[in-house]
């Protein structure tokens, strides 16, 4: 997957909007309603890769089984992956882990709050 298919995908999500808060290197995708992000795009080493929030034990789960997933690159090492696109990752799996890191990081919706 290219770095520009994973924003489009990404930008399939609700309320989901693309930043680019350090320069036009990295893509950072972003919640509209509380502006945390869950996925940083960006090149490393000649790779087009992504960083993903996960819940630690299945962080290290993901990270045992794939090689594409590292411990997050300039990220808590514990709650964020790294994972290289131009592997053989399925594409199924990459959609799920992009899915599980819009869920940790959206909004919380409290009573009355319409997120």
């Amino acid at each position: 997957m290219t770095k520009e298919e994973l924003i489009e995908h990404c930008l399939t999500y609700p309320g989901v909007y693309e930043d680019y808060p350090f320069d036009e290197k990295w893509t950072v995708m972003r919640h509209r309603g509380n502006k945390k992000s869950f996925a940083l795009i960006f090149d490393h080493h000649g790779h087009p890769c992504v960083n993903l929030k996960c819940e630690p034990s299945h962080a290290d789960f993901l990270r045992g089984i794939f090689k594409e997933v590292k411990p997050g690159y300039h990220m808590n090492k514990v709650h964020w992956n790294t994972v290289v696109l131009d592997g053989d990752l399925p594409i199924e799996e990459l959609h799920d882990m992009v899915q599980h890191s819009f869920q940790l990081t959206k909004p919380k919706s409290g009573r009355g709050r319409k997120d």
